[in-house]
């Protein structure tokens, strides 16, 4: 992740599909396929209406979603703080 990513989330700005990406360790074209499938909010911009993220809604696909892990296939718990 780059400094410009980290300071974008720390100042409250929108993301791009790369950065979100990154943050979520998936292809770009995941993040815009979840975005179409309700799973992450999207807000489009400009002409070409690009898609931009904030970085509360990523937290909150991490948080909730988990991204689809089956922490129970990997001989894992889940994540801390949550019931497997």
């Amino acid at each position: 992740m780059t400094t410009g990513t980290l300071h974008h989330i720390q100042k409250g700005g929108m993301l791009t599909v790369k950065e979100a990406a990154r943050l979520l360790y998936v292809h770009e074209n995941t993040v815009r396929r979840w975005t179409e499938q309700g799973a992450l909010r999207a807000y489009r911009i400009g002409p070409r209406g690009d898609r931009r993220f904030r970085a509360d809604d990523i937290a909150r696909l991490l948080r909730d979603d988990n991204k689809g892990i089956r922490y129970d296939l990997l001989g894992d718990s889940g994540p801390p703080g949550r019931a497997a």
